[in-house]
């Protein structure tokens, strides 16, 4: 080694110089870059993987079944984590690496940060077509990690390893920009990543990445001042960048002190502990109907962390008074612009401390305050007669959930993300704590619980994590309790099976659409369509192969003693549960646009159209 520099390949330089990336943000420094998730084959298993093996002081090597699974892993490590530290994955080519693209869009639409390494083909070509390599006629420099192009915030290929340099500091700062942050991938060409060159030193020197919390300008600030003073019936809208922001302690006090109501999106759902003062829950398509109620009658509506996603807004349908002005609280300019509303792009606690200073003479008018009260309570009997349903001989998923909340801790996880579930949650489950609601619902991907789970669990050790997943979502993607099972990490599992996609069939009976295609049934003969006995299908026997204790449950009794049973545990235990499917929750009263056919056979799907295009006319124009 020559002096001032180290001859290393590009798979070992890399790993060296992700070791000694860190974020700071309030004074507490952390490790940007915690470990890595991999699955080897020829494009990685003598680059990445030989620089892992070799160097395993820098980065820690955690071993997965499924591509998809270990992205979404590393999302929910860095969502624990405040987005303030992540995981990195790497792939051999081919499909190894294509089986991360839609991990890589659940971190991107839900602004979460993820480093991906999937191998790629020979830079020199000089042994093309290589196994799994894609040849396109037209173009020879494309290679299956472009699809990756559009669902990141950063992609570069590295073609020779002096570019690693220059490559992987922008990686990094994609990763830590919180305005910008989403998946960053790099496609490493498994020549280049065996290549040795002279790396200088100061390459892999402490590098400190600060984390801003950058304060709204006067303009702004004051603009969206003048409008609070003069609200009749304010609404907070708390979204997931309250979460990000460390921000929940700053709204509470503000919400407490001014009694502007605090309605809560998916990603924030546990921005305000429920039982606070100016809770009223969720919002939106599966919110309360205490919250959309407030929603309605709102003259000014104030944002903080949330990107306005249709299931909030209910499809644009929700904030009804034709002269509503919204703020829009976020560190993205590209969020604060929404709505037409006041754009004030901060950090959400410095925005929200700059609010609570400059309104210290303000509250909410009195009149205002007691109606959002009474609604909360109003709301609060429905759920809870839900959850006490008592119904037979099978629970309701309504139970089920009420049951989960009942029996766990106060810093206690629970994960969801996909199918009929996430609605219940957003619902009916009770919070305590900022980090005790995890439910991805930005790509609402089926499949994420487990993995979901297991990262959660990895960047939180010391709190218990409950993973929600229902049959439809388990079969897509269950292997990764193989994973937690192997490195000792605990979860628990609960698997609510009703034989079918339980969400779907009651989007498709609304539509006119009679739930076809969304049972889990034998092909009946005589109507050649999936509507005859139940599947022998035994999910809790598949758990148990996977190496997982299992505890069934068919009655709700039985199910809280199972689950008490495995929070005790000290393995990873699943909880399988039987409910009924057409018990539906407590209605919202708030609608989602999914175009119905225009013209049709089916009497249902007529009737459906009417309604729908009914509620069309409520929605506001895109501004």
């Amino acid at each position: 080694m020559s002096r001032g520099t180290r001859r290393l390949t590009t798979a070992q330089a890399l790993v060296a110089f992700l070791a000694r990336q860190y974020t700071e943000r309030d004074g507490v420094r952390q490790r940007l870059i915690e470990g890595c998730f991999g699955i080897f084959g020829h494009g990685n298993v003598a680059g990445i993987g030989q620089a892992l093996l070799q160097q395993p002081g820098d980065l820690a090597y955690h071993q997965s079944r499924n591509e998809q699974a270990m992205v979404h892993a590393a999302v929910a490590y860095a969502r624990t984590k405040r987005r303030l530290s992540t995981l990195a994955c790497t792939t051999s080519v081919g499909p190894g690496a294509t089986n991360m693209v839609t991990g890589a869009a659940l971190a991107t639409v839900n602004r979460l940060p993820v480093l991906l390494l999937p191998g790629d083909t020979f830079a020199t070509r000089v042994a093309s077509p290589v196994l799994q390599e894609l040849e396109l006629p037209y173009a020879a420099d494309i290679s299956v990690n472009d699809v990756f192009r559009p669902v990141s915030r950063f992609f570069d290929r590295v073609w020779r390893p002096e570019q690693l340099l220059s490559s992987a500091t922008q990686a990094m700062r994609a990763l830590t920009d919180q305005a910008e942050t989403g998946a960053v991938t790099l496609a490493l060409p498994q020549d280049v990543q065996a290549e040795a060159w002279d790396f200088p030193e100061e390459f892999f020197a402490d590098r400190v990445w600060h984390i801003r919390r950058p304060a709204p300008d006067d303009a702004s600030l004051g603009a969206a001042l003048r409008l609070l003073r003069d609200a009749a019936r304010p609404l907070i809208v708390a979204g997931g960048g309250v979460v990000h922001s460390d921000a929940s302690d700053a709204l509470a006090a503000f919400a407490a002190r001014t009694g502007i109501p605090v309605a809560v999106t998916q990603a924030g759902k546990a921005a305000l502990p429920h039982g606070h003062p100016a809770a009223v829950g969720a919002v939106g398509h599966t919110g309360t109907t205490a919250a959309n109620a407030l929603a309605r009658d709102a003259d000014v509506v104030i944002g903080i962390g949330t990107r306005w996603q249709d299931f909030t807004t209910a499809s644009r349908t929700l904030f009804a008074d034709p002269d509503v002005r919204f703020v829009n609280v976020n560190i993205a300019a590209f969020d604060a612009a929404k709505q037409a509303g006041v754009s004030v792009v901060a950090d959400a606690r410095a925005a929200i401390e700059a609010f609570d200073r400059e309104l210290a003479d303000w509250q909410a008018p009195h009149v205002h305050r007691s109606r959002a009260a009474e609604l909360a309570a109003d709301w609060d009997r429905v759920a809870q007669a839900a959850i006490d349903h008592a119904h037979t001989p099978l629970p309701s998923q309504s139970e089920i959930v009420g049951a989960a909340n009942a029996l766990m801790g106060p810093r206690d996880v629970v994960v969801g993300a996909a199918g009929s579930l996430p609605g219940d949650l957003h619902k009916l489950w009770r919070p305590a704590d900022p980090l005790g609601y995890h439910v991805e619902y930005g790509f609402s991907c089926m499949g994420y619980e487990v993995a979901g789970g297991l990262g959660v669990k990895m960047a939180a050790p010391d709190r218990e994590v409950v993973v929600m997943v229902g049959d439809g979502s388990y079969l897509m993607m269950a292997q990764e309790i193989a994973t937690a099972v192997a490195d000792g990490i605990k979860l628990v599992i609960v698997l609510v099976e009703n034989h079918g996609y339980a969400s779907i069939g009651a989007l498709s009976e609304s539509l006119g659409s009679a739930r076809f295609g969304t049972n889990y049934r034998y092909r009946d003969a005589e109507t050649d369509r999936h509507e005859g006995g139940i599947l022998p299908v035994d999910l809790a026997a598949n758990a148990a192969s996977l190496g997982a204790r299992v505890l069934r449950a068919t009655t709700l009794p039985e199910f809280r003693s199972a689950f008490a049973e495995a929070l005790a545990a000290a393995e990873t235990t699943v909880v399988h549960v039987e409910t009924d499917p057409r018990v539906p929750s407590p209605s919202s009263d708030a609608w989602w646009d999914v175009p119905v056919a225009e013209v049709s056979e089916l009497e249902s799907t007529r009737a459906a159209r009417v309604a729908y295009e009914e509620a069309k006319r409520g929605q506001r124009p895109l501004v």
